[in-house]
C-alpha cells in the first residue's frame, strides 16, 4: 500500500508539472499530445554534430517511421549516451524499442570515451554533459531546417536525457542549474550523480540500478536518488551486475523496457495512463523492487 501510494502522490505532481498553467511564462511549451497507441517501425541514421570542431559528435537517431518514411507527426525527443568503451549501436536493443514506442532517440558517440576512441581519457565524461546540449541544440536546428526528413518531426520542447554507467553520469550532470527548460526528465541506468548535476529546478527521474553492480556499486545511485527533489523512481534488478539486464532475452530486460517506456510516456507525452502503470510494469518477484517518491 505504501508503494501504491508513493506512485499515486508521484503521479499527481508529475501530472501538475506537466500541465499549462494558467499564467504560463512566454516560450512555455504546449501541452503534449496523446501517446501513441501502437507501435511503429522504426529508422535509423547517422548525422555528425559540429563535425570540423575540436569535439566532432556523430550521432546514431531512431525514429519511428510509416510506410518507409518519417512517421506523420512530432515526437518527442531522448538523448541516450553511453558509457565507457562502448557504442551508440551496442543499445540499440533499448533505443530502437523507444523508437517504435514513438520517440526519436539520439545517441552521440562520444569522442574520448566511446570504442575504438584513438585518445581514450575517462576523465573526459566531465565534457559529456556539454557535448550532450550540443547535440540537443543540433536537433533543434534539424528540425527547422527544410528538406531534411526530420524537419518538423521532433518535438525540441520535450526532451529527455538518459544514459548507461558513464553516460548515467553524463545524463545526471545535463541536470544543473539555469539549464533549458527543453530537457523535462532523466532516466540514470548504472550510474550517478555528477559534480554540478542533480540541481537547479525540479525534474522527474528514474535510476535503474543493478543490486550486485561491482563496477558503479548501488550505494552510488542510490546517493545520488536520495539527492534529487523532484519526483524520483528506482528500480533494482535483484542481483544483477552492470548491465545485462539491457540484453533483450536476458532476465529484467522486460522490466527495464516497460518501465522506461512507461516513463517517458508519463514524463514527456503526460500520459496519466503510464504513471499509473509505473509500479506493476516494474514489478518482477524475484527479478526487480521498485519505489517511488514525490517531489521535496
Amino acid at each position: 500500500m505504501k508503494i501504491k501510494r508513493l506512485a499515486a502522490a508521484l503521479t499527481i505532481a508529475l501530472l501538475a508539472g506537466c500541465a499549462p498553467a494558467a499564467t504560463a511564462a512566454p516560450g512555455a511549451p504546449p501541452p503534449g499530445r496523446p501517446a501513441p497507441a501502437a507501435a511503429y517501425a522504426v529508422g535509423v541514421r547517422t548525422v555528425t554534430v559540429e563535425p570540423t570542431s575540436a569535439r566532432p559528435l556523430p550521432v546514431t537517431v531512431w525514429y519511428p517511421t510509416q510506410g518507409g518514411a518519417v512517421a506523420a507527426g512530432r515526437f518527442p525527443v531522448v538523448l541516450y549516451s553511453h558509457g565507457l568503451h562502448s557504442l551508440p549501436e551496442l543499445h540499440a536493443g533499448l533505443t530502437a524499442r523507444w523508437a517504435a514506442a514513438g520517440f526519436v532517440v539520439a545517441a552521440p558517440a562520444y569522442p574520448r570515451t566511446r570504442r575504438g576512441a584513438p585518445r581514450f581519457d575517462r576523465a573526459d565524461v566531465r565534457h559529456q554533459p556539454a557535448d550532450g546540449w550540443r547535440v540537443i541544440r543540433h536537433l533543434v536546428r534539424l528540425d527547422a531546417r527544410p528538406g531534411d526528413p526530420l524537419a518538423g518531426h521532433l518535438d525540441v520542447a520535450r526532451v529527455a536525457a538518459a544514459g548507461h554507467s558513464a553516460g548515467g553520469f553524463t545524463t545526471a550532470g545535463m541536470f544543473t542549474s539555469g539549464r533549458s527548460g527543453r530537457l523535462r526528465a532523466g532516466i540514470v541506468i548504472a550510474g550517478g550523480g555528477m559534480a554540478g548535476g542533480l540541481a537547479g529546478p525540479a525534474a522527474p527521474l528514474l535510476f535503474v540500478h543493478g543490486t550486485a553492480d561491482r563496477i558503479v556499486p548501488v550505494a552510488v545511485g542510490r546517493a545520488a536518488y536520495h539527492r534529487t527533489t523532484g519526483p524520483a523512481a528506482f528500480l533494482r534488478l535483484l542481483g544483477q551486475g552492470h548491465g545485462e539486464y539491457l540484453t533483450p532475452g536476458l532476465p529484467g530486460f522486460d522490466q527495464v523496457l516497460a518501465t522506461t517506456t512507461d516513463f517517458l510516456r508519463w514524463t514527456l507525452y503526460g500520459d496519466p495512463d503510464a504513471g499509473r502503470r509505473l509500479p506493476g510494469d516494474a514489478h518482477f518477484p524475484g527479478v526487480t523492487a521498485y519505489e517511488s517518491r514525490p517531489a521535496r
